[in-house]
């Protein structure tokens, strides 16, 4: 076994089971905390997969926004610190036989790509370049369409923000 495989298995590790922390967790806080591990984690496959604009962009977006945010809404609420998460189990057989027909479909899947192509492998080419050059070239319009359509989106939440806050 390579060192690859093994930092490969121990980002895989951290991140399923700070993933299964954040699902099954009843504290709020010990979910808050696990999704920071998980954010961590994909970001670590995300190097390891040579995505590093990816990995940088799951970093900065999830761990520094999102997710402090997260944390500093979680505990700068009072009333929220002692309160436990209930869920229930209302369509439990659906929704395992729906894990059960995906984790099939996707193991199959997985089968049949690695029996026809082998192991994959790993290409040395920075992706942060060629995707800068994708995004300034032959996506420039709809890159451009796609952050107008952030902008009126972001305009229109403060409007309505603003509009609820005076009622």
């Amino acid at each position: 076994m390579q060192l690859f495989d093994i930092v490969f298995y121990v980002f895989a590790f951290i991140t399923v089971v700070s993933a299964f922390i954040v699902v099954f967790s009843k504290n709020i806080i010990y979910a808050a905390f696990s999704l920071l591990f998980t954010f961590f984690g994909v970001a670590g496959l995300y190097v390891l997969l040579n995505a590093d604009f990816l990995a940088v962009t799951q970093v900065l977006i999830y761990v520094g926004g999102i997710l402090v945010l997260l944390l500093f809404g979680v505990m700068l609420t009072n009333k929220v610190i002692n309160v436990e998460i209930k869920t229930g189990t209302i369509q439990t057989v659906p929704a395992l036989i729906l894990v059960a027909v995906v984790a099939g479909s996707l193991a199959g899947l997985f089968y049949s790509m690695w029996r026809t192509t082998g192991s994959p492998q790993a290409s040395v080419s920075a992706t942060t370049r060629t995707l800068g050059e994708l995004l300034m070239t032959s996506y420039l319009l709809p890159f451009e369409i796609a952050s107008v359509i952030l902008l009126v989106a972001l305009i229109g939440a403060a409007m309505t923000a603003r509009r609820n806050r005076k009622a």
